[in-house]
């Protein structure tokens, strides 16, 4: 089997970064991890990274500057080294920088991200705080292709859970982020394998049966 080199981009601890290194651990797992990169040269996730056997590299988005040209020159050496590490696929598992328009296009169907709501809904930050005001009683996490407007590529996979009546913002978060754990190595195994494709109209294609049934909450049939 020939398996997809896969670059991971993180920010910080990467626990993501963690789920997608262990499942590719697998010797059917259509995927490796060929490198781990960030942006913040003491992030925990490299030593992590490194204690599992995956090369790393710090590219310090600061030492380009800031403004227009210190960006362009920032992704000029991330895409220089993704290149040199022959990336076939880029995960982003908490990489806290913004791409640009023209890095996003250049890595079109081949960078993914995970965000932890069930997108289009709670794009941005503050996610979890604010699906607790607003109510919800379903959240979860999404896998999607990264586009130039944030949080908004074509939906790869989803992960649902319930909101509890007294969840706080962290005991939601801490649910949501099983199931990333778990969403984000299927979603990477489903591209790398071809099962999950881009077609001409930036829809996401799987190969397979959807699972059927619904997911309600509070569960019908269920009296106090």
């Amino acid at each position: 089997m020939i398996r997809k080199r896969v670059a991971i981009l993180i920010s910080g601890r990467g626990s993501n970064m963690s789920a997608l290194i262990d499942a590719a651990k697998a010797k059917d797992y259509p995927a490796k991890i060929s490198c781990v990169i960030s942006n913040i040269p003491d992030a925990a996730g490299l030593e992590t990274a490194r204690a599992n056997g995956v090369e790393t590299l710090a590219i310090d988005h600061r030492a380009f500057g800031k403004g227009k040209e210190g960006r362009a020159a920032f992704e000029a050496a991330l895409d220089e080294a993704l290149q040199r590490f022959g990336a076939e696929i880029v995960c982003l598992a908490g990489f806290m920088r913004l791409l640009t328009a023209e890095f996003t296009e250049r890595w079109q169907g081949e960078l993914i991200n995970i965000h932890p709501s069930l997108l289009p809904s709670f794009k941005g930050l503050d996610i979890h705080e604010r699906m607790i005001e607003a109510g919800v009683k379903i959240a979860g996490c999404t896998v999607h292709f990264v586009s130039a407007e944030t949080d908004s590529g074509p939906i790869i996979g989803q992960a649902a859970v319930p909101v509890a009546p007294d969840d706080t913002p962290a005991s939601l978060a801490a649910r949501i982020l099983e199931q990333e754990h778990r969403l984000y190595p299927e979603c990477l195994a489903q591209i790398a394998s071809g099962r999950a494709h881009l077609d001409e109209d930036s829809v996401v294609r799987l190969d397979g049966a959807a699972p059927s049934g619904a997911l309600i909450n509070p569960i019908p049939g269920i009296r106090p």
